[in-house]
């Protein structure tokens, strides 16, 4: 595969505000979105970066890199798609620190003026991920230093504690590149906010799992980075919880034809005999199949109404 070609097309989405990008593993992500109109401060290859004053993303445009596009069975008549980003397991390999750990100045960070505060690792765990946090406060670098060498969730209470009043930068990265996330943390009973955030869930985490299992990355290879194309239905709200209020067509073609590239054929292979009236489900060979059987139903449905 021609290296280019992927990253001619990182860099066309990293430039649009409709595209949303995540970095972690399975129980611990941070996601980076942007709304249209939103400064933003944008670097070309060979690093691609995009800044807002909420957050930022970087994606290293390493030679390496395998996009492996796929679409999910999702709840009521629509669909999960995503692009994720992978490297040879072997290549993605990061610190895989199971305590807290000082890490030094983030020499790494996406803008400039945060490249001197101090990174701290969390521990927790994973070898292709560090969940980090980042900070130049005197306070929260001593209740972070004061639990350096310790698991987080049994000895980090006070820092745990005070978390969302602290609220350091997170910085969850992968050999791939980070993702940044610079507003509040929400308390225990909150919400997360609109636009870049993260989710960590200790019971999730304690799974040890790369990623979830409905995303097909393939074996030999770790996905520490994905992107959200824009989604061709139209939903209301940042977290695309809301019901379907339209159908998006150039969203649609321009997502199936990274499918076409970068996709599984037997998902493909199903999809395409959703479209025959005589086809079905059970006629399918294997589960990847069928999967893209359904998937192809709740498409066309949508096609046929556009």
């Amino acid at each position: 595969m021609d290296a280019a070609v992927p990253h001619a097309l990182l860099a066309d989405h990293i430039a649009n505000p409709d595209s949303s990008w995540m970095c972690g593993r399975f129980g611990a992500i941070a996601e980076f979105h942007r709304d249209p109109g939103e400064p933003v401060a944008l670097s070309s290859p060979p690093v691609l970066t995009a800044a807002t004053d909420r957050g930022a993303v970087r994606i290293d445009l390493l030679p390496e890199l395998r996009p492996v596009a796929y679409e999910t069975v999702s709840k009521g008549m629509s669909w999960g798609q995503g692009v994720a980003l992978c490297l040879p397991t072997a290549m993605a390999r990061m610190g895989g620190h199971t305590t807290v750990t000082e890490l030094g100045p983030d020499s790494g960070a996406v803008r400039d003026r945060d490249r001197d505060a101090l990174l701290f690792d969390l521990g927790l765990g994973g070898r292709n991920v560090e969940t980090c946090v980042r900070s130049a406060d005197p306070e929260t670098i001593a209740l972070l230093r004061s639990i350096e060498g310790k698991p987080l969730f049994t000895e980090g209470h006070a820092f745990l504690h005070r978390l969302p009043a602290l609220s350091p930068h997170r910085v969850f990265r992968c050999r791939l590149g980070r993702v940044e996330v610079y507003q509040p943390v929400p308390t225990a009973d909150g919400k997360s906010p609109e636009g870049p955030h993260t989710h960590v869930r200790a019971n999730l985490l304690a799974l040890r799992r790369h990623h979830a299992a409905t995303v097909p990355v393939p074996e030999g290879y770790f996905s520490g980075m994905t992107l959200y194309p824009a989604h061709p239905l139209q939903r209301a709200g940042d977290d695309h919880d809301g019901e379907p209020i339209g159908f998006d067509r150039d969203r649609y073609d321009a997502f199936q034809a990274m499918l076409q590239s970068y996709g599984d054929r037997e998902l493909l292979r199903g999809k395409q005999a959703a479209h025959d009236p005589a086809a079905s489900e059970q006629d399918l060979a294997s589960r990847t199949e069928r999967i893209g059987f359904r998937i192809g139903q709740r498409q066309r449905k949508w096609l046929q109404a556009s």
